[in-house]
């Protein structure tokens, strides 16, 4: 479902994506080509700043925002999906974040805060704080990554994660295209 926020902004979805009919999208949301928003995920921007501004989310083409998920932003902050993201079941990305392409955020994470560089894995139950986690770096399940953490500590994705981060990424993708051509039979 897509809808207005109280200020009168409407998500803009390119053709090519997407949404499944029980999703909620509201407001300054853009999503990119061939993005899989997948059921019960919410993303919402409608919260201001003190100045009544608000920037959007962004969803980059290719991603996939998985079953339950909710993104949103405190104060209007931005929030950015690169490309070829996977953001997996139940997770929360709550703004203002940046996350970048071909990055794995695994089932009931949290991310709050935070800037996640290209091509990083972050597996299950993780909570990433208020941190940034340079590009290919691996963060282990059930991880808490805040100013206590010292991520100098944290060690390469291997590439059998990379492998797993893709696979997941591609398994979605192809989904765009099958929800799509199915879509008149909901």
């Amino acid at each position: 479902m897509l809808r207005k926020n109280p200020r009168g902004d409407w998500p803009q979805v390119h053709e090519s994506a997407f949404i499944d009919p029980t999703a909620i999208l509201c407001g300054q949301v853009i999503i990119g080509e061939n993005v899989f928003i997948g059921p019960y995920a919410v993303i919402r921007a409608d919260e201001v700043n003190e100045d009544g501004e608000m920037e959007p989310i962004v969803i980059g083409a290719h991603s996939n925002i998985q079953d339950g998920v909710v993104i949103h932003s405190k104060a209007g902050g931005l929030v950015v999906i690169g490309e070829y993201t996977s953001i997996a079941h139940r997770s929360i990305i709550h703004g203002p974040c940046t996350i970048g392409s071909h990055v794995f955020i695994g089932f009931n994470s949290v991310v709050y805060n935070a800037t996640i560089h290209d091509e990083v894995v972050v597996r299950h139950n993780c909570v990433i704080d208020s941190r940034e986690i340079l590009a290919g770096l691996y963060v282990p399940s059930c991880q808490k990554v805040n100013h206590e953490t010292d991520t100098r500590l944290l060690k390469p994705a291997s590439e059998y994660a990379h492998d797993f981060s893709e696979s997941v990424a591609k398994a979605n993708h192809s989904l765009v295209q099958g929800y799509r051509a199915i879509r008149n039979e909901f």
